[in-house]
């Protein structure tokens, strides 16, 4: 985790007078099979019904004006005054199988509902909804099975006054996503929960495992980090092994996130483990083989082999400083190439991820792995972390993560985002997010506007071009304020800074960002 700040900068687009519109009977557009007038450019301004498309609901809120993504228009749905309207398009003659809808977006935010919906296809109908992004396009994806020969592309906004959306550049075509492998959580912090008296519930309020109410959501995925040898004995060896065998019990998936040290290691500090303090590089590389695989293997001897390992944990300046700093990339490649051997030492089969937090970042992500590309680092796949008040915007975290993907040619996903629910805390500890000037604009720090910012980020990994968008991990689901499971293991009465951007509530009962586990 990393804890800059970062303020965004919100731009409203200029909106079209739509008041200006007299009543128009909405046309019925002649069925086709391929999708028409795609980027809104056959009419130009000031059109309330673009070509191609027809329109129900409010009359005037849905129109043509200028500023399209790559073209000169784009559609706009707007009014001053509440309002609910569909602009849709209805397909025929289509051969019976997958499909994707994909379209560029921007929205204003603090509708009731925005999404774009793919409907009467013969299968269940599917809704993507919109992002808030005022400032940037975002690509969305919508995929169907469509059995019918049929489908009907739907944009739909049901809006309070002065509301807006963008949609521009519409493709629908054959395939499918492969929607999220990963639907996951850090849970880290659960062991020493639990021992210290922290309590999960269901939603009608009993208690339970939260692994397994988090596996009840559709959680399918568990990070569990591990720390050399820490001043209060949990995240280590010990403590993982005993916790992978509640994860794989559940049926989930494993990640073991290695920090290469007995603190927290992330941007701001890559500290040796004080077993290793004094040791030479070479010595370096040879403690982290041996930990990796010794960690690994003894997993892998209790039947709950790793599914995926991450190489260090937020490695923007490297690892095991001063050595294994970005200063000296020589170096640094030879650790990171240690702990890749030991895992597939391991097991071959096992991913091996390297992970920044760089969600936002892409000239940052592009410089590491060009130059962990340069020095020979091996890796499997793309590790990001993604927190909207520190990282940038929507936007910029779409940009990356997909620039990402394509300029390497291997699957991303997003390590850690988390929101919160609300602003105050329920220990004596400050929060790490506590004022609504440190919020993302259009999230508010609502039940409501944590699930939004998780189903927001998901549908941005899903849109990654060639499928290569594999998942997220929500950060420290179940990190609830519990008395001696503070952030400072050498410290039994620091207080926990996260509690209000759990899965958990301050009734821990599970919130409703949590259903999002069981998306598509």
């Amino acid at each position: 985790m990393f804890h800059p700040r970062r303020t965004l900068r919100v731009l409203l687009p200029p909106l079209a007078a739509a008041l200006a519109f007299t009543a128009l009977p909405a046309p019925s557009a002649q069925a086709a099979s391929t999708l028409q007038n795609t980027g809104f450019e056959a009419d130009g301004a000031g059109v309330a019904t673009p070509s191609g498309w027809s329109e129900y609901g409010s009359t005037g809120a849905s129109f043509v004006e200028s500023g399209g993504r790559s073209g000169s228009y784009r559609l706009t749905h707007y009014a001053s005054s509440v309002y609910k309207v569909e602009t849709y398009q209805y397909l025929s003659g289509l051969t019976n199988g997958n499909y994707t809808l994909r379209a560029w977006v921007r929205s204003g935010g603090g509708q009731k509902s925005a999404y774009m919906a793919l409907k009467n296809c013969g299968s269940a109908e599917q809704r993507t909804d919109l992002p808030v992004s005022s400032s940037g396009w975002i690509r969305v994806v919508v995929p169907i099975r469509v059995t019918n020969s049929q489908c009907t592309i739907s944009i739909n906004s049901d809006a309070n006054a002065g509301n807006w959306i963008n949609v521009d550049d519409l493709t629908f075509t054959a395939g499918t996503t492969n929607g999220l492998a990963i639907k996951g959580s850090d849970v880290s912090s659960l062991a020493k929960s639990e021992a210290k008296g922290g309590v999960y519930r269901t939603g009608s309020g009993s208690t339970g495992d939260a692994l397994a109410i988090l596996k009840s959501h559709g959680h399918n995925y568990a990070r569990l980090k591990v720390w050399v040898n820490p001043a209060d004995g949990y995240n280590n060896k010990a403590r993982v092994l005993a916790m992978a065998k509640r994860v794989k019990a559940q049926g989930m998936k494993l990640l073991v996130d290695f920090h290469y040290s007995d603190f927290w290691a992330d941007p701001g500090r890559q500290d040796k483990p004080a077993a290793w303090a004094g040791h030479s590089y070479s010595q370096l590389k040879t403690d982290v083989y041996n930990h990796t695989y010794d960690v690994l293997n003894a997993l892998k001897a209790q039947g709950t082999t790793a599914d995926m390992v991450q190489v260090g944990n937020e490695i923007n300046g490297g690892m095991l400083w001063n050595e294994g700093s970005t200063d000296n990339w020589g170096q640094l490649a030879g650790l990171l190439n240690s702990g890749y051997d030991a895992v597939k030492a391991v097991n071959s089969s096992t991913t091996v991820a390297l992970h920044l937090a760089k969600g936002g970042d892409l000239a940052g992500t592009r410089w590491w792995f060009d130059s962990a590309r340069s020095n020979g680092v091996k890796f499997d796949v793309i590790g990001l972390s993604y927190y909207g008040y520190w990282h940038g915007s929507l936007t910029d975290f779409q940009t990356t993560l997909d620039d990402a993907a394509t300029r390497y040619g291997k699957p991303v996903y997003v390590a850690e985002t988390a929101y919160p629910f609300r602003l105050c805390s329920e220990d004596a500890h400050e929060d790490i997010i506590n004022t609504t000037g440190e919020l993302v604009a259009g999230y508010p720090a609502t039940t409501a506007g944590q699930t939004a910012w998780f189903r927001d980020i998901m549908n941005i990994v899903e849109a990654v071009p060639n499928n290569r968008g594999l998942g997220v991990f929500y950060w420290e689901s179940t990190w609830t304020a519990v008395n001696g499971n503070g952030w400072d293991p050498t410290d039994p009465s620091s207080g926990n800074a996260w509690e209000n951007q759990a899965l958990f509530g301050y009734d821990d009962r599970p919130l409703p960002a949590m259903s999002l586990f069981n998306r598509r």
